[in-house]
Order: structure tokens, then C-alpha cells, then sequence
């Protein structure tokens, strides 16, 4: 079995140890990252989690996060491009607050198991699972946390670096199978999950990328949130992120134009072949005008279909 197919129909596991974890401790951790987020960190309790956008003063995404709270931190888990970026973000605005961040990249590593089957994959390796989205448990110093990068039911399993080998030859003897970063991209898209710096970049605003669950709306201020709400009040964007389905098997390049009627009517920011469509998958921003469920647009002459994009659940 591929990964591509285990993702889909089984489990297999993904190597992440490229994404930065950056731990932050002190008294003040929980009312910095508050302010420096999108979303309710001040109610996390040790063991829960969440999603959120870091943002600057105009409201563009600086870049996304799994919150991890732990008993006497935050590990924050993010993407690979925007760890210097968001340690140095975030130490900016530490002034007279108790808080110290540590980039703990080099000394932690991660993998996931993600697929259908991965709850079983996680129970046959003995390790714990945590029920609630992005929480977290502590599996004899290995972080257990329910979050995944592929839309996929799945875990991601942070570790010391010198226990990975051990973390996965004990997630293949529960059934997991590799998966390479080119076939866990390929069921992303296909599961219409962005990633930070791909679909989503500083030059989206929040509800342009339809990601609603990384908001919480009435938690207080927080860098940004003017501009957040102020699109919310006036419900005033001009473009949507959609998944898609394109004709052929030939993958376009991102940035080309979708057009209707003549006229550009969307923007490609990823596409991948998806063999279980027999077509190309992607993900565009498209104008509100054509962003749902069946509306038909083209590409040099080829069909494209917006598909709906899936349900994901705001925290108020």
C-alpha cells in the first residue's frame, strides 16, 4: 500500500520534523499570546488547545499555529517558513512581561499518523488519545496531540529528537506506513485543508480564507482584530477560498487566472493530481460572486468546478 492510499484508506505516518516548536513559559504567557492572536488562549486549561492566526496591524496573516497548552507552557507548533518569523514577531512585543521564548526546534522532532484508521494505529502503538480537537497528553514524554495536516482524521506525536527512531518503528508495528511530503500534500488539497505558505499568506485577509475556526469573537483585543472586525460588521471581501476540480491530468502552475464569462474571476494558489478523482484538485481564491458549491469556471479551456469547501466549526 502507498501512503497516498494509506492516508486515505488506512494510516500512515509523515515526517514534520522541519516545523518549528517554539516553547513559551512565565507568568504573563497566556496574556501575551492572547493579545498576539486570533483566538481565546487565556481560557486554555493545562491538556486542551486550539488554532490560531498571528496577525499584524492591518490585519494580514503573519502565520498560523497549533497552541499546545501544557502544565507549565505553550508549545507552539508551526510551519516551517514562518518560525524565525513569529519567534522575532512575538519577541517584539515582550516588554515588561514575564514571558521567555525558547526555540526549541532542534531538539524536539515530529511525526503524525493520519488516515481513518489512525485512532487505532495511535491505541495499537499504546499511546493515549486525546479526544478534544488540538488537545493534548503527555505519553511518557512524548506530546500526544490532536491535531493533523491533512484534513484527515490524525496525531501529531512531538518528541525528543533522539527517541523519533523508536516513535516510528513503534507506529509501523501498529500499521502505519510512510508517507512521503509529496503524497500528504496531494490528500490535503484533496481534502481542501490550506497550509501557511501555500494557500494562505500575508496577502489574505481572515475571512477571505474561510478558516473561521482559528476566531474566537469576543475574547477582547488583540493585534489585528480591527480589521477583522470590521470586515465582519460590513461583511465586505471580494474573494473566497474554494476547493476545486480541473479537467486533465496536466497540473497548472499556481497564480494562473480562472475565468468566467471572459473575465478573471479567481486566482489558482495550488493544485496536485488526485488519482482518486482522475482529475486535478486545487485551491483558488475566487470571487464571492462564483465561490459555491457547483459553479463552473475555466482554465485555458479547461472545466473547472468549485466544490464546497468542508465544514470546520467556530469556537463561539
Amino acid at each position: 500500500m502507498t501512503g497516498y492510499q494509506a492516508l486515505r484508506e488506512h494510516a500512515a505516518w509523515i515526517d514534520l520534523a522541519s516545523r518549528g516548536r517554539i516553547y513559551a513559559t512565565g507568568e504573563d504567557r497566556a496574556r501575551l499570546l492572547h493579545a498576539m492572536t486570533t483566538n481565546h488562549v487565556q481560557k486554555l486549561q493545562p491538556g486542551e488547545g486550539l488554532y490560531a492566526f498571528f496577525l499584524n496591524a492591518q490585519g494580514r496573516i503573519l502565520g498560523d499555529v497549533n497552541m499546545l497548552c501544557l502544565p507549565d507552557r505553550f508549545l507552539l507548533d508551526v510551519e516551517p517558513e514562518v518560525r524565525q518569523k513569529l519567534y522575532e514577531h512575538l519577541d517584539r512585543y515582550i516588554i515588561a512581561d514575564d514571558v521567555t521564548l525558547e526555540d526549541a526546534t532542534s531538539r524536539l522532532t515530529s511525526v503524525s499518523v493520519e488516515g481513518p484508521s489512525s485512532p487505532e494505529v495511535l491505541e495499537a502503538a499504546g499511546a493515549p488519545r486525546p479526544e478534544n480537537e488540538c488537545g493534548v497528553i503527555d505519553w511518557d514524554g512524548v506530546l500526544v496531540a490532536n491535531c493533523n495536516t491533512t484534513g484527515s482524521a490524525g496525531y501529531i506525536l512531538i518528541a525528543p529528537v533522539e527517541r523519533r527512531a523508536d516513535l516510528i518503528a513503534k507506529l509501523e508495528a501498529a500499521g502505519a506506513v510512510p508517507a512521503t511530503t509529496a503524497e500528504a500534500r496531494v490528500v490535503r488539497i484533496e481534502n481542501a485543508k490550506p497550509r501557511y505558505g501555500e494557500e494562505i499568506t500575508e496577502r489574505f485577509l481572515v475571512q477571505e480564507t474561510q478558516q473561521m475556526h482559528a476566531v474566537h469573537f469576543s475574547k477582547g483585543c488583540y493585534l489585528g482584530q480591527e480589521i477583522v472586525e470590521r470586515v465582519r460588521s460590513r461583511a465586505h471581501i471580494h474573494r473566497l477560498l474554494m476547493p476545486l476540480e480541473i479537467e486533465g491530468q496536466d497540473v497548472p502552475e499556481p497564480g494562473v487566472k480562472l475565468q468566467w464569462e471572459g473575465q478573471d474571476r479567481g486566482e489558482l494558489v495550488s493544485a496536485a493530481y488526485s488519482p482518486a478523482l482522475g482529475k486535478v484538485a486545487g485551491m483558488a481564491y475566487v470571487r464571492v460572486e462564483q465561490a459555491r458549491a457547483g459553479a463552473e469556471l475555466h482554465l485555458a479551456g479547461r472545466k473547472v468546478t468549485v466544490r464546497p469547501m468542508p465544514p470546520r466549526t467556530a469556537p463561539c
